[in-house]
């Protein structure tokens, strides 16, 4: 049988918008099932409150974006599109306090943060990549879905949605131990998915408020809550604290010190105060960071254990 017609909507970004890069944000690694690149296209599987999703994206050349829908969800996600994109973002409220973010905000005037209102479809990921290597976090996140997912609606074969909260619910221990997952990150997300209607209720929720929804589940902080918000919501202010890294390219990149810390860094960004995390992702795109000095953090496997 063939496939049905999509539902189809086009949107004009602001000039100099680059989708590929605008949602490789939402991309779990090079090979996240819900997430494919091909070709001038951007193909995602996604699970909305209508059911699942698939939306194919591309960019022509006059820069207008163009989406095709498939499945129960066709619809709401086609009404999401506008903020997916950023429509709803305002980089105007952004001021530069420093000559490199200033520097960096004028090379990328596209730069746009996009929401999803989809809570758990970033929170889940994000607490997969707790205490981790990226590599094992990636790794997890793709078992899991090709494994306990379904395979999204549409013509891509090899696109997929993520479980529903209820299938999440009833994934076997030996299965969170072959995907690498530990019992601490699996009872978290169990704990969410259980709540699911209180979680997805975040993403109308303003930052702090949202922030406090998030961490009333255990295992999930500010580490966590943060990088879900800053896809779900679009928070300009949703910077990530607890990371490994971050500190350390933040304070190297405005002051040359390579030993900033989590307060150092809070106190180098505090002029930023309600645009941190947009500041954050200007400084990333400068490409500035120190050399690595401490070896790579070892790549686990539980499920050999």
């Amino acid at each position: 049988m063939p496939e049905p017609a999509p539902l189809t909507r086009s949107w004009t970004p602001p000039p100099s918008y680059d989708l590929r890069g605008h949602l490789s944000v939402l991309r779990r690694g090079p090979y996240d099932p819900c997430h494919r690149v091909e070709g001038c296209a951007v193909w995602r599987g996604t699970r909305t409150p209508q059911g699942p999703a698939t939306l194919r994206l591309t960019q022509s050349g006059d820069g207008g974006v163009r989406a095709e829908a498939w499945g129960a969800g066709a619809e709401w996600a086609l009404d999401g599109l506008p903020a997916l994109l950023g429509a709803e973002d305002d980089p105007s409220a952004f001021t530069a306090h420093h000559r490199l973010t200033q520097e960096s905000h004028r090379r990328h005037p596209g730069l746009r943060l996009g929401r999803t209102g989809l809570v758990l479809e970033s929170l889940i990921p994000s607490v997969l990549e707790q205490k981790v290597t990226t590599e094992e976090a990636y790794r997890a996140w793709r078992l899991l879905v090709r494994r306990h997912g379904e395979r999204a609606p549409g013509p891509h074969e090899n696109l997929h949605v993520m479980p529903d909260a209820h299938t999440w619910c009833r994934i076997p221990s030996w299965e969170w131990h072959r995907a690498g997952v530990d019992g601490k990150r699996s009872a978290a997300i169990v704990h969410a998915v259980r709540r699911a209607r209180r979680m997805e209720e975040a993403a109308a929720m303003e930052l702090p408020d949202a922030m406090a929804r998030l961490q009333a589940i255990p295992g999930i902080g500010p580490w966590t809550a943060a990088e879900t918000l800053q896809r779900s919501n679009g928070a300009p202010d949703a910077l990530t604290v607890g990371d490994l890294h971050l500190p350390r390219i933040i304070g190297y990149a405005l002051t040359g010190a390579r030993d900033t810390d989590d307060a150092g860094m809070l106190e180098l960004l505090a002029p930023y105060e309600g645009q941190r995390h947009r500041a954050a992702r200007l400084i990333l795109l400068t490409g500035r960071k120190p050399a690595r000095r401490q070896p790579r953090f070892p790549v686990g496997d539980i499920a050999r254990l």
